[in-house]
Order: structure tokens, then C-alpha cells, then sequence
């Protein structure tokens, strides 16, 4: 979809989305306080760097350790489960960070792990929603989604561009994939470390070091 598709889309729906978010804003702010958007670093095209907005899900911890699940509101819950959440990015796609259509924008910390393959994901804006989306979303692995967002760079069409719709309109109705199972969506799998060099005054058997994917809060997990 051309950047006027783009816009034309985000204009349209901003006659609803813009007295919904206030009903929405008040609700969280009622709720949960502020602040009522929630911001992250996100890496969009060619790996430039911009701020995506979302309605925040998560009250603040009440002590350091407090596990992430607790601080998902009633309003929260309601708000991932519809996507409504994602209102905010409408003025992402506005300001020119983000497309309706195209790969999920993800972390930076997880764009400096791609491979030389998957950093074709960055050709094109990041989008609302895409190929990936209605393929699985967060019920797949981030190499299939990836893959899939990959195929979409390399297929796309106006024709193409209309089911996504089509079925990112299917997925509001009835949603799925929205976490995968258990609850938790997946980090982005960091590859392992190459093995430490021997010393040379004494033998020692080298050991793998694999780095883990970054522990993120649930608000912060790409989605």
C-alpha cells in the first residue's frame, strides 16, 4: 500500500479511533493514572529508530520483583485482546514511522541479532498489521513470523494488501494468536556465543556460552 493509501486509511480511521481513544485515555486514567501512552523504541525502516505509542495495559509495580502478569488491568486485558491498544500508532502511520501494512516493528536489541536474511524485514515501514499478523501473530516463532514477513516483501500487491485487511478485520472480530501458549510471548532467540579462547598456560575443556533473550515485560515485548 503507497504512502497515500496510507494516509487515506489512518484518516478514516481517525473519525472513530479519535473519540474512541479519549474514551479510552479517561479509562486507563481513571483506572491506572498516567501516564495513559504507553512509549518504546522501535527500529522501522532500514533500522531507523522512532518512538511507537500504544495505550498502556500495565499498572506500575508495587516492588522490584512483582512478576509482569499481575500488573496486566481488567481495562488492560480488554484493550490487548481487542488490539485497541494499538490506536495510538494510527499517528505513527500519520508522521510517516509506520505503514498500515508491513512487518511488526520490533526492538533494537533484537534488529542487531538478525541475520543478514531477516534484516530484509526492514525494506519497507513497519505496519499496524501485515502477512505475519493473520498468519499466526504471536502464536508463531519470530523466525516464522520473519519468514512470512519476508515472503510478503517479495510478493506484495494491492491484491495482497486487501486480504491482510481482510483479515486483520476477521482477527478483531474473533481474535487469536494474541499471546502464545502459556500466556507469555516470545523474545526474540539471541544466538549463542561463540566459545571462549583457551588459555595458553593451561588446558581448558571450551565451555558454549548462550546468552539468553532479554527478560522483557510483557508491555515491552514486540507486538
Amino acid at each position: 500500500m503507497k504512502r497515500g493509501g496510507d494516509l487515506a486509511v489512518a484518516a478514516l480511521a481517525g473519525i472513530i479511533a479519535v473519540p474512541l481513544g479519549l474514551v479510552i485515555a479517561l479509562l486507563i486514567r481513571a483506572t491506572m493514572g498516567g501516564p495513559v501512552i504507553f512509549r518504546q523504541t522501535r527500529s522501522g525502516r532500514h533500522g531507523q529508530e522512532f518512538r511507537i505509542l500504544k495505550f498502556r495495559t500495565m499498572r506500575d509495580k508495587r516492588h522490584e520483583d512483582e512478576p509482569d502478569a499481575p500488573r496486566i488491568t481488567r481495562l488492560g486485558a480488554l484493550l490487548r485482546r481487542t488490539s485497541l491498544d494499538e490506536l495510538p500508532q494510527l499517528w505513527n502511520v500519520a508522521r510517516g514511522d509506520m505503514a498500515v501494512i508491513g512487518p511488526r516493528p520490533t526492538l533494537p536489541e533484537q534488529v542487531v541479532h538478525y541475520s543478514p536474511r531477516q534484516r530484509g524485514r526492514l525494506a519497507l515501514r513497519p505496519g499496524l498489521t501485515g502477512w505475519a499478523q493473520i498468519r499466526g501473530r504471536n502464536s508463531i516463532s519470530w523466525p516464522e513470523r520473519i519468514e512470512l514477513d519476508l515472503w510478503y516483501i517479495e510478493h506484495r500487491t494491492l491484491l495482497l494488501d486487501l486480504r491482510i485487511l481482510l483479515g486483520t478485520a476477521r482477527m478483531l472480530l474473533r481474535p487469536t494468536g494474541i499471546t502464545a501458549a502459556g500466556g507469555v510471548n516470545p523474545g526474540f532467540p539471541v544466538p549463542a556465543e561463540a566459545p571462549a579462547a583457551m588459555p595458553a598456560a593451561r588446558v581448558v575443556l571450551p565451555r558454549q556460552a548462550t546468552a539468553a533473550a532479554p527478560r522483557l515485560a510483557r508491555e515491552e515485548l514486540p507486538r
